[in-house]
């Protein structure tokens, strides 16, 4: 078995904390606060240790656009 790069990996990762940490009915858009996002992105590439900084902030930059046209909130389709 080959494990899938680091970011493939976080990204699984986020999709599912998306879906726990949602109030959106099953099978919903899986909305989540962008500092809520983006705190456990932080953490979860600091832990990785495989992600660098910059590729993890550019990566929230990106991000915090789409949520800022959705009010505040970051959607599974946003990555």
């Amino acid at each position: 078995l080959s494990c899938p790069p680091p970011l493939q990996s976080l990204l699984s990762s986020m999709k599912h904390a998306c879906e726990i940490l949602t109030k959106d009915p099953a099978g919903g858009a899986a909305r989540v606060p962008f500092e809520t996002f983006s705190f456990l992105y932080s953490y979860l590439a600091g832990m990785d240790g495989e992600i660098p900084e910059e590729k993890t902030e550019a990566f929230l930059r990106g991000i915090k656009e789409y949520a800022d046209q959705q009010s505040g909130m970051v959607l599974l389709r946003n990555f």
